[in-house]
């Protein structure tokens, strides 16, 4: 059922949200292969990034793919950056963590303003979600507007938080709610 559930593919302005694929290796290997990319992102998205490491993710063994939303951006047919929400458990099962990344070929067009705008209130209600959240390094500028734009409210700074290549960083957190989003209960 999981699979079905998110087996979807929803379509925006310009882009297809939809699940990765196999044959999505050399375009996602070619976007995600920029140290400008991976700067700004968990080191799960490691640099540089390999076909190994295509395959690994593609595969399930970095994300999982099948019970949780991880979709392949596409722009013009091609897979060129990824957007996935990751389910609290227990008490906070009420609530994702989402996160995003997107080739440099397309930065500066309003894409994943527009990706987020599609994204959130399809999470939210596929995973009958009251909370969804985005951390954001204090070195990316970019994607806290993103959030902004799509009526996030940063909600505070987690201060020194993370190492990223030997630098100390803090986490900006941004949050919407469902009665934000103006969902149904």
């Amino acid at each position: 059922m999981e699979q079905a559930r998110f087996g979807v593919a929803i379509e925006g302005d310009g882009f297809v949200l939809r699940p990765w694929r196999v044959q999505d290796l050399e375009s996602l290997v070619r976007h995600a292969n920029d140290e400008q990319v991976s700067r700004a992102v968990s080191d799960r998205f490691p640099y540089p990034y390999t076909r190994e490491d295509g395959q690994a993710f593609l595969s399930g063994k970095v994300e999982d793919l099948s019970s949780q939303p991880v979709f392949a951006i596409e722009i013009d047919g091609e897979a060129c950056g990824g957007i996935r929400a990751r389910p609290g458990a227990g008490e906070r099962a009420c609530g994702a963590e989402f996160g995003y990344w997107l080739g440099r070929d397309h930065w500066g067009r309003g894409v994943m303003t527009r990706v987020v705008a599609r994204f959130a209130p399809w999470a939210m209600r596929t995973l009958s979600l009251h909370r969804l959240y985005a951390t954001v390094l204090d070195n990316n500028p970019a994607s806290a507007a993103v959030l902004l734009r799509n009526g996030f409210v940063e909600e505070g700074t987690q201060r020194c938080a993370v190492i990223k290549r030997g630098r100390l960083h803090d986490l900006r957190v941004f949050a919407r709610t469902r009665q934000a989003l103006e969902l149904d209960p």
